[in-house]
């Protein structure tokens, strides 16, 4: 059991990666945290392990979030053990990458199931939990906001969250809950290295990378960072927001900066050449 200050977080897909890490960051703010997983439940107690050690608690629940009746479950988990909860993070994310001409049936049923109806469900549920108010995050994508090779599926049904996102703030709002979204760019995670190293013919990460403002992948800190800052006192009054967390990747538009050459390339390095060699 927990005493009525303790904060009470549940994350799905929290036994690697960002969600990992994020429970870790909460169990050293002496929270308990509910770890969801699918499978592996080795991992799931590696990582209450790393919450425990952090100097807070937790329990782990298996759930396939693909199916609304794992939904419940893990809800009614939370309920018995706790009675209340304070955060939801919307994590765990799959789909098939594939160009829309690829795309059958049950990859959109499987990719809407897995990544917005399991948002939804589990912010309804969550909600319900959260009697003195709370915080409602979910984890998206640049492939929301941008069109890339093979990744429709996925980026469509994170954009539909960042819409929910919208529309649960509004409806929420009265009851002192905030629903935002962290919107990641290109994260290094397993994902990452999934993505652009074993999808066939994909475009190197360098040459993506280089198109990056600041010119090189994020962190999995940089994300739970900001997971950890929605979920924070300090941003109690945002709400129905998207961050972006990407290194400036979407606010950036051909042509590249990484794709100029000559003086007009070393005008936004370090070694500046004289202004005088550049045209008025």
């Amino acid at each position: 059991m927990t005493d009525s200050t303790q904060r009470i977080v549940a994350i799905t897909g929290a036994s690697r990666g960002i969600g990992r890490l994020l429970a870790q960051k909460l169990g050293a703010q002496g929270a308990a945290v509910v770890i969801n997983y699918k499978v592996n439940a080795d991992l799931a107690e590696e990582s209450l392990a790393d919450v425990v050690a952090a100097g807070g608690s937790g329990i782990t629940v298996q759930a396939d979030i693909e199916q609304a009746d794992d939904i419940d479950a893990l809800f009614d988990r939370i309920r018995s053990e706790y009675g209340r909860l304070d955060g939801f993070v919307a994590n765990a994310a799959a789909s098939a990458f594939k160009p829309v001409s690829a795309l059958k049936t049950h990859h959109l049923d499987r990719s809407y199931a897995m990544n917005t109806r399991s948002f939804v469900l589990g912010a309804i549920r969550a909600a319900e939990l959260m009697d003195a108010g709370g915080r409602i995050v979910a984890v998206t994508s640049y492939g929301s906001l941008r069109a890339f090779p093979t990744y429709a599926a996925l980026g469509a049904a994170k954009a539909a969250n960042e819409a929910y996102v919208k529309f649960m703030a509004t409806e929420f709002g009265p009851r002192q809950i905030t629903v935002n979204a962290v919107n990641g760019g290109l994260i290094d995670t397993d994902s990452l290295d999934y993505f652009y190293n074993r999808v066939p013919g994909m475009a190197p990460m360098e040459s993506v990378l280089a198109k990056v403002p600041l010119q090189r992948p994020g962190t999995a800190d940089d994300m739970a960072d900001a997971i950890d800052f929605l979920l924070s006192d300090r941003a109690s009054y945002i709400t129905g927001q998207v961050i972006s967390v990407d290194g400036g990747l979407t606010v950036v538009a051909p042509p590249f900066w990484a794709d100029t050459t000559g003086d007009l390339r070393a005008a936004v390095m370090l070694d500046r050449p004289d202004p005088s060699v550049l045209p008025e």
